[in-house]
Parts: C-alpha cells; sequence; structure tokens
C-alpha cells in the first residue's frame, strides 16, 4: 500500500472528522437552491400569463397579461374589446402603475391617438362597430430595480362616459 501524500490527514479529508456540520449547511443550501428553482417552475415569481374578463351591456374587455413579474422581464399584453354596440369614441386607459419602473416597447396596431392624464395613458382606440372585436397588443419590459406592488387598472370608455373597468394588482419580484 503506497503512503498517505504529505499534508492529507486521512480523518479528516477522508473520514471527513469534524466536518460533518459543513455537509449539513451544503445540504440546507443545495435545498434552498432547489425550492427557489421549483417555485419559480410554478410560476410563484411571474411571467405566465393570466386572463381577467369583465362584461358590460356595451362591450366586453379581455385582457391576457401576467399579474406577477420579475426584473428584465419581456412581455405582452393583449387587450380585447368586444364591442356589444357601436362605441363612437373608444378609448382604452391605463393606470400610472403600468408604465411605473417599465418600458413600453411596442403598441401595435397604433391606436389613432395617444395622451396622458394625471399619469394615466389614454390610447384613442376610434369607432368600434357593434359586433366587432378589436385587439390591442402591447409590449413591456421591467426594469431590474422596479420591486414591489402596483396598481394596474383598465378603463374603457366611449368618449367620456366610462363602460367598463378591470382592477388589478401587479407584484414586481427582484
Amino acid at each position: 500500500m503506497t503512503e498517505t501524500p504529505d499534508r492529507i490527514v486521512v480523518a479528516r479529508h477522508r473520514d471527513l472528522a469534524g466536518r460533518r456540520a459543513g455537509i449539513l449547511w451544503r445540504r440546507a443550501a443545495l435545498t434552498a437552491l432547489t425550492l427557489f428553482l421549483v417555485a419559480g417552475l410554478v410560476n410563484v415569481f411571474g411571467q405566465r400569463p393570466g386572463r381577467t374578463t369583465v362584461d358590460a351591456p356595451a362591450a366586453s374587455l379581455e385582457l391576457y397579461a401576467p399579474s406577477h413579474l420579475r426584473g428584465g422581464l419581456l412581455y405582452e399584453a393583449r387587450f380585447t374589446i368586444h364591442a356589444n354596440r357601436t362605441l363612437k369614441r373608444a378609448v382604452l386607459v391605463l393606470s400610472p402603475g403600468w408604465n411605473e419602473g417599465t418600458q413600453v416597447n411596442t403598441i401595435e396596431p397604433s391606436p389613432v391617438s395617444e395622451t396622458s392624464s394625471d399619469g394615466r395613458h389614454a390610447f384613442a382606440l376610434g369607432r368600434i362597430r357593434a359586433g366587432s372585436t378589436y385587439r390591442l397588443f402591447m409590449e413591456f419590459q421591467v426594469n431590474p430595480t422596479n420591486v414591489g406592488r402596483r396598481d394596474a387598472d383598465v378603463w374603457l370608455y366611449d368618449g367620456d362616459t366610462r363602460v367598463l373597468s378591470i382592477d388589478r394588482d401587479v407584484t414586481v419580484f427582484p
């Protein structure tokens, strides 16, 4: 049998005498990392979109977007408006939480006009005929330093008359 190399202590290096606690700490860290990854897989930290639908006599509005986000995430929000009666001057209004700590990358199709009032973003969509459907797609990116809970409400107006609204919150994880 060969001799043990210099600076190797068999009891410490092979038998791990006095180092059992180190194994427990490594296993605990690996378990915590595994739990964190599993939580991400089951959508605890967001990015999987959800569907919210509100109906009113004049129209229905469906929002398809994630409600849990994380820093750096690129995501899309889809607004689907189905007019039960003709909306002469449809305007989609977003609360300031949609723009706080995020960038709007694109809006398709382009609204007739775009404006803001008290931090709310308003998109004039024009006339939507009874029985027709209008879809607006918006793409966003979340700032990596944007963490917290935001109101991300949506209102649909016909001129100055509120047709319906969606009350929702968005949670942003680091």
